[in-house]
């Protein structure tokens, strides 16, 4: 019996070279289910599952907006909400004189016209003849508009802008539309004294207006004090 082979020792002492079958990924994981068990298997997959889910998440959501996600130090509001509201206008301060209730200055708005500047006045009084004015004419800042008595000529404002609303219209400079702000002067009239300043030259004096058609004796005096050359 001590004589006889041992079968394991030739296997291994004869065939040293040979290598180890490859093992299958069955067994391989049939040995971890055995080292580690089901449970805990299982509770590692969850895990893997809840990281990868994360991940994906946080990949399509992307950052939040630095502008939504920052407040300001001083905790005043962002500048955007400071500017005006797009229907406000700016201040404009007008000195109304003459045949008024309340003369003096009156603060109107980008915009508003002669009327405006009147009625902010109070109104004109008895007597005023605001037809000599531009009603409808824009004001400007720093403006004086004179409202005349009938009969009283309108003043030319020493501070503003001479124009329809405070002074004689200049006839060798005033466009067509300022023209025709003139009682009995119409769209044609008006193209006449432009075409007849632009062929003849500039109109010496007032007089000189009887040359141009459509304006007769009647008109002439009508205008006389409502018009000037510079």
């Amino acid at each position: 019996m001590d004589d006889a082979p041992d079968v394991r020792e030739r296997v291994v002492v004869g065939n040293p070279d040979r290598p180890l079958p490859p093992r299958r990924a069955a067994e391989v994981v049939a040995e971890w289910m055995a080292l580690i068990g089901p449970a805990r298997m299982a509770v590692a997959g969850l895990s893997a599952l809840a990281v990868v889910a994360a991940a994906a998440w946080l990949l399509r959501a992307g950052p939040p907006a630095t502008e939504a996600s920052l407040a300001l130090a001083d905790g005043s509001v962002p500048v955007a909400t400071l500017a005006p509201p797009t229907g406000e206008r700016a201040p404009v301060v007008v000195h109304v004189a003459g045949a008024v209730h309340e003369p003096g200055v009156h603060v109107l708005a980008d915009g508003d016209r002669v009327i405006d500047a009147i009625a902010a006045a109070g109104g004109e009084t008895p007597g005023a003849d605001i037809q000599v004015l531009n009603l409808a004419a824009p004001v400007v800042d720093g403006q004086r508009i004179h409202v005349p008595l009938e009969g009283e000529a309108p003043e030319v404002d020493p501070g503003g802008p001479v124009g329809p609303t405070t002074g004689p219209i200049d006839i060798n400079r005033a466009p067509a539309e300022v023209l025709e702000t003139l009682p009995g002067i119409g769209p044609a009239t008006a193209a006449a004294i432009i075409d007849d300043r632009t062929r003849n030259g500039p109109f010496a004096t007032v007089d000189d207006l009887d040359r141009v058609s459509g304006i007769g004796p009647a008109t002439l005096s009508r205008l006389r004090d409502l018009v000037t050359v510079r």
